[in-house]
């Protein structure tokens, strides 16, 4: 009996552990309820960036389903960050349209924000609690101006069934994820990882470097401002990242030549894993967005399919980190026509199933709690509270990862040292 107790016990401190660090389910969807006629007639449209939007297509075809008579449109823009002020006072005016966090304090948006619900008001009943609170983002008077519904992190594709066949284990800390390429190095694999690095943005020396900077300026809050201000002596706390950059290329493990042949961060990052002789694959979840549609574009994968997960890299001796940020993001424009209805719709769609509907026809990161609900995302869900980073939340701004980038892309290439590097922060462009 003692015993029993005893294992009921643990189970009830790991699920208040689960429901503590962001990662349990959230607030359980309720089935939606109509809140107003449903015969009522009127068009709404979003606007946004995206060339098509067939995940949010298949959410209008649902939501016609109980509004019928609602008619519902995307609409791409072009120069879409330069005309969306002009386009919300005109007469067309949009629903609802593509926001980010860079847009905030950036006075070249503030005629879009005085056109901005504040998505926070009670009186609209979303259910923002669905969403990982470090994606939310407020202003400086706390109103929530954008909610997201997809989100972005960086880490590595894993081929599992490899792994599995030479009999090695995912790493999860820096030195297995070190043993773990020397094995795979030992046993014939010239490329234990690898990753697009032809051109400094997203290159793969970034996106290693980026992790470990901001995770060393989440730990040390008087440096992230040193760092927001470009302020030279924030140079120092890049050293860790270029050096951990420079290890994974001076060592063999990510051959830089056989990297170069990698055409794009997109399409070729994806098929070149597909060939399935490259155990870890260093990239964006936006890349991994794509790989569904690629599995049948690749001959060697219809041939030879493998399972295959994204992971957080395990660049520490604790393990990894989830860098946590929105991707697409929804504003409503409360000026627009048929607001009531509007909010209808956002009311609809922030709810843990539509969002991950969404997030798994995309195959972006849902941006709710539930990141088991695509098994490809499913290691971040283990990734602790402790060793989770949102970079908006946090305050890292566009200019800081500038430095970062083009820092490791140079150390990574050869072109300066990290001690160069450390010494010109603030500088590169």
């Amino acid at each position: 009996m003692k015993r029993l107790i005893c294992i009921v016990l643990v189970l009830c401190t790991a699920i208040s552990m689960t429901a503590c660090n962001g990662k349990g389910a959230g607030k359980a969807d309720k089935e939606f309820v109509p809140a107003l006629d449903t015969s009522t007639s009127c068009e709404l449209t979003v606007v946004g960036s995206y060339d098509n939007f067939e995940a949010l297509e298949a959410e209008f075809d649902r939501f016609s389903e109980i509004y019928p008579n609602v008619q519902l449109s995307y609409l791409k823009l072009d120069d879409y960050n330069n005309i969306l002020g002009t386009v919300l006072e005109g007469d067309n005016k949009p629903n609802i349209f593509f926001s980010n966090a860079g847009m905030i304090g950036n006075e070249k948006y503030n005629t879009v924000f005085s056109h901005t619900e504040d998505l926070s008001d009670s009186s609209l009943n979303l259910n923002l609690d669905c969403i990982r609170p470090g994606l939310i983002n407020h202003d400086e008077t706390g109103r929530v101006l954008m909610v997201p519904v997809f989100s972005r992190s960086y880490g590595m594709l894993v081929n599992n069934d490899l792994f599995e066949k030479e009999g090695l284990k995912v790493p999860t800390t820096w030195s297995e994820l070190l043993n773990v390429c020397e094995e795979f190095k030992s046993r014939g694999y010239d490329n234990p990882m690898m990753g697009y690095s032809a051109g400094s943005s997203s290159c793969f020396m970034y996106t290693i470097a980026y992790i470990m900077f901001a995770a060393n300026l989440a730990e040390n809050p008087d440096a992230l401002k040193l760092a927001n201000d470009l302020d030279p002596a924030a140079g120092e706390y890049m050293r860790p990242a270029l050096e951990t950059v420079d290890q994974l290329i001076q060592s063999g493990y990510i051959d830089l030549d056989e990297c170069d042949k990698i055409e794009d961060n997109y399409t070729q990052v994806i098929l070149r894993f597909f060939e399935g002789d490259v155990p870890m694959m260093i990239c964006a979840g936006d890349t991994v967005s794509g790989t569904r549609k690629r599995e049948s574009q690749s001959e060697a994968f219809s041939q030879n399919p493998f399972i295959y997960t994204f992971s957080p890299i395990p660049l520490t001796d604790k393990g990894g980190y989830f860098i946590d940020s929105p991707s697409v993001e929804f504003s409503v424009n409360k000026d627009c026509d048929n607001l009531d209805m509007t909010n209808e719709f956002m009311r609809f769609l922030i709810s843990n199933k539509e969002l991950n509907e969404m997030a798994s026809v995309k195959r972006l990161i849902t941006p709710t709690k539930d990141l088991s609900f695509d098994s490809v995302y499913a290691p971040f869900g283990q990734v602790p509270a402790e060793r989770t980073i949102s970079p908006e939340v946090l305050g890292i701004k566009d200019k800081l990862t500038v430095q970062i980038k083009n820092a490791a892309y140079k150390v990574g290439r050869g072109e300066i040292t990290v001690d160069q590097a450390v010494s010109m922060y603030g500088t590169f462009e």
